[in-house]
């Protein structure tokens, strides 16, 4: 019998991570304005857990009672983004998984609110960090309090 796949992830500071066993197999994009301000973006990016094994491997969200029927969690140290919460289920911020790239979006939802730009992000002029010339010190300088997109033991580091 074949493997089902696994997820891990967390918020920012590394104060909550979770693991996921299952197919994940419902990414979605809601643009609803609930859902932007929650996230403070121009849509949300979600993916459903109904239905595989999820669990909190650190820590809990703290919740915020969105509407009469929508709990939203997010990390209360780092303010991390991380759950859609209704009564058909939980859906986590897709970018708060360890690798995001695993879980496409299918379908957007909400689209009455849809900004009248979002579909052209895609021609926008685009570089890679390294190629800001104006953020070159910025960078150069940097130093991440990220957590890894891994799970550790412990976090942050001793």
């Amino acid at each position: 019998m074949p493997s089902l796949p696994e997820y891990s992830g967390g918020c920012q500071c590394g104060a909550i991570r979770f693991h996921v066993v299952g197919e994940l197999t419902h990414s979605s994009i809601c643009h609803c304005r609930m859902c932007q301000k929650a996230f403070g973006a121009y849509y949300a990016p979600l993916v459903s857990v109904r239905g595989s094994e999820f669990r909190w491997t650190r820590g809990e969200p703290r919740r915020f009672q969105s509407s009469n029927m929508v709990q939203r969690g997010f990390c209360a140290d780092c303010g991390t983004p991380l759950t859609y919460e209704a009564p058909d289920g939980v859906a986590i911020a897709a970018g708060a998984f360890d690798e995001p790239a695993r879980l496409p979006p299918r379908i957007q939802y909400g689209i009455e609110a849809k900004l009248p730009f979002v579909d052209r992000l895609g021609s926008l002029s685009a570089l890679r960090s390294e190629e800001d010339a104006e953020a070159g010190d910025f960078l150069l300088h940097i130093v991440s309090h990220q957590h890894p997109d891994h799970d550790t033991s412990d976090w942050p580091p001793r």
